[in-house]
């Protein structure tokens, strides 16, 4: 089988093809007693089929029905080796008419199980002595009732997660206002602000595309904390915010949830007004109090016609005194949204993200997609939310922007749960720290990232002592029992032995220590100049000049890190040096051997998520085995069966490694970085960091990381107003200089 497997498909990996025969026949071994139960055998074929289809790189029909054709083939030789329904699976049982008919527990502790027909066998007179049960019996209620309560709980919950799938394709089914509306019901009246906002879910379970997120997790946020959420590349910290906004985890209607997730839709809405609509309840709350204030108006002018004594009168009374609470209502949560300062709030939040005064009157659809996920950002900034779930919003941020939205929330009068590699930006922000791992939530209190990182460390050095100190008492314990368990004289001693060993409690073996490594190739040295910018002038249009003057020098040991407000060029600079534009006027030369590599911010447009990265890359850089191809991915952390996946199904952080991997395969000298540390997790920035350190050749960056800012450049240059110019300092100096000039402007933080 294996063979006709790599007939069909050129270059599969032993290891896969060896995989899809054991999982095969492992199957078709499988019984199921359950008539109406899946067939094992033939969710193992779809199962491999799927796998087999995406090692190929053919995702096209006819290569899908070829391989499936070939399975089934293998499938039917498997089922005519033993007789058995392949379909099924299920064991072959043959009726058989008994003699006697057997009355099963017709007589106290007699046998129905031999099915003799000329008598019954008494159990408790065939022992030599009467043996007792053990079982507790309240405690075996006890545990049952556990049970069925935890059954039942979990039922609920399931049926809870199934009404909500009408959010689960929020972008095509509905609108904005519908799907806000949807997750976030009105709630009026004294009740709703007297309700507790600290959100305590259990048994939370999430799973996508069959691969299990979270089992049995626990879900606690207490109002007002900003919850930091980190975890691994790929763990799903993404799937579970998208579950918290769409409430498939039930969290109480009375409870506002937005999710920045997307760029929101273009259109000829002025971005102030776009902000302003955000609030979708204001809005309406706004048009339900002109409209209640029309009917007031027209009832009192018809009830000042009539006789205080008149039914009528009556009624037009009671109907007034409804009115007045609905309005009073209304007005009570316009001003708990202090709805009077909204306009000047909204224009302060896009002032603080970079929008000025003139393009706050632009349309939406004459911004780019970062611009528009900026002011997704600020809409949700505006409706102050009780729960707000941002996902690395520093990614479509610049150093200025991150350190308003860093000020910005540790003023935020609700819960922020936000996922974020960005260590200086958690250390900011974070009141706690959520750790996603292994299906579960671990929550550190009090801890921004550096005390989270230091305690994390702590209890797993602490857990393995005490893993292995319990595992060596075991393995003593087990040893004098498997010694002197058969001798009369230390029989004693063995089952004392025995009996500790029962009763010490079972750990689970520590999680090894998550490790990344990146490494660049070796460089050859060049003799200088490398690069050079000399009074280089650039623009799009000649009357509008993006840049002048531009003087940069980048050698084998430059660390240039470039920083400035986004669309101040630092991009274009970038691209002049790579030669993918050219200059208005000035100069740039290279040395004539030299090779830059260039990592794009977006750099996910480059790859083909139809394909797996290992035939991405032996069709862009071919020369090498699928196996180097393999090796040379696990040097960035794309290890196992990963480099063998449709693209598509990797993360964020996932994809972003293996553009690195790529660049890598250029041997440049000279490596140009356009925000490298976007999607990128903790570890992954840190072995970034590491290896741009080590690195022999020369590297230029444009970045928003601090952190990383920090680690690898020993100069930083700001990119604004037309120039570009070294700054006399680091990048905290920078950000201090930031927040001053924001002060000065009079940006306001939250209510």
């Amino acid at each position: 089988m294996e063979a006709e497997l790599q007939s069909q498909i050129p270059g599969l990996d032993h290891v896969i093809s060896e995989y899809s025969v054991g999982y095969l026949t492992h199957a078709s071994k499988t019984f199921v007693e359950d008539t109406n139960a899946p067939s094992p055998l033939s969710e193992a074929a779809d199962t491999i089929t799927e796998l087999l289809v995406s090692a190929s790189g053919d995702f096209s029909s006819q290569n899908e029905e070829a391989i499936r054709n070939l399975l089934e083939k293998y499938i039917s030789s498997l089922s005519s080796t033993d007789g058995v329904d392949p379909e099924r699976r299920q064991m072959p049982f043959m009726a058989k008419k008994l003699d006697q008919a057997i009355n099963v527990g017709s007589q106290r502790n007699m046998s129905s199980t031999l099915g003799l027909a000329g008598g019954n066998v008494d159990l408790e007179s065939a022992n030599s002595r009467k043996v007792e049960s053990k079982v507790d019996r309240k405690k075996l209620e006890k545990a049952e009732r556990k049970i069925r309560a935890k059954q039942e709980k979990k039922q609920m919950k399931t049926v809870h997660y199934e009404s909500s799938r009408l959010l689960s394709q929020p972008d095509s089914t509905m609108s904005y206002e519908e799907f806000f509306m949807a997750v976030n019901p009105l709630q009026l009246g004294a009740d709703s602000q007297t309700k507790s906002k600290d959100i305590k879910v259990d048994n939370i379970d999430i799973s996508i595309g069959g691969h299990r997120i979270l089992t049995d997790a626990a879900l606690t946020l207490a109002y007002g904390h900003r919850y930091g959420l980190v975890g691994q590349n790929g763990i799903g910290k993404s799937t579970l915010l998208r579950a918290l906004s769409r409430r498939e985890v039930a969290i109480p209607n009375h409870i506002s949830i937005l999710h920045v997730e997307q760029e929101i839709t273009g259109d000829d809405t002025p971005a102030i007004q776009a902000v302003l609509d955000a609030d979708v309840w204001r809005k309406h709350l706004l048009i339900d109090q002109d409209k209640i204030g029309k009917q007031l108006a027209a009832l009192e002018a018809e009830r000042s016609s009539m006789a205080d004594t008149s039914t009528d009168a009556a009624r037009l009374d009671h109907e007034r005194e409804g009115l007045d609470i609905t309005l009073s209502d209304i007005h009570a949560k316009l001003a708990e949204m202090e709805s009077d300062k909204a306009e000047s709030r909204a224009a302060s939040i896009l002032a603080g993200l970079g929008f000025s005064p003139e393009r706050q009157q632009y349309a939406t659809k004459t911004f780019s997609g970062g611009w528009r996920m900026r002011l997704a950002l600020a809409r949700a900034l505006f409706c102050e939310p009780d729960l707000l779930l941002l996902d690395e919003p520093s990614n479509m941020l610049d150093v200025p922007s991150i350190t308003f939205l860093s000020n910005y929330l540790q003023s935020y009068p609700s819960t922020v749960l936000v996922v974020s590699h960005d260590r200086a930006f958690l250390n900011e922000i974070a009141t706690d720290i959520v750790h996603q791992h292994s299906e579960r939530l671990d929550y550190y209190k009090g801890a921004n990232f550096e005390s989270f990182y230091a305690t994390k460390e702590e209890r797993r050095k602490n857990a393995k002592r005490e893993y292995e100190k319990q595992m060596a008492e075991r393995a003593h314990l087990q040893a004098f029992i498997d010694k002197f368990r058969y001798n009369a004289a230390k029989s004693s001693e063995a089952q004392s032995r025995i009996k500790k060993l029962e009763r010490m409690p079972v750990l689970e073996a520590p999680e090894s220590e998550y490790v990344v490594h990146f490494k660049f190739p070796e460089v050859e040295k060049l003799s200088p100049p490398i690069v050079q910018m000399s009074e280089v002038m650039f623009g799009y249009s000649k009357d509008k000049p993006l840049l002048k003057n531009v003087d940069l020098d980048v050698q084998l040991d430059s660390r240039i890190g470039i920083v400035g407000p986004n669309g101040a060029g630092k991009t274009t600079v970038l691209k002049l040096l790579t030669g993918q534009l050219q200059p208005t006027s000035g100069l740039i030369s290279t040395n004539s051997r030299l090779r830059m590599g260039f990592f794009a911010q977006h750099h996910v447009d480059a790859l083909d998520m139809t394909t797996s990265p290992v035939s991405f890359m032996a069709k862009n850089y071919p020369g090498k085995s699928d196996e180097e191809y393999r090796r040379h991915l696990g040097a960035f952390g794309i290890t196992g069966m990963t480099g063998l996946q449709r693209m598509e199904l990797l993360s964020g952080g996932q994809k972003s490694r293996v553009a690195f991997a790529c660049l890598s395969l250029t041997n440049p000298h000279i490596l140009v970085l356009d925000e490298p540390s976007n999607h990128l997790d903790i570890e992954g920035m840190d072995a970034m960091s590491d290896a741009l350190k080590n690195f022999q050749g020369g590297v230029v960056m444009v970045s928003h990381d601090v952190t990383m800012l920090q680690n690898v450049c020993s100069s930083l240059w700001v990119c604004d107003k037309g120039t570009v110019q070294q700054f006399d300092g680091d990048v905290e100096a920078y950000k201090k200089m930031i927040s001053s000039q924001a002060n000065e402007a009079g940006v306001a933080l939250p209510h």
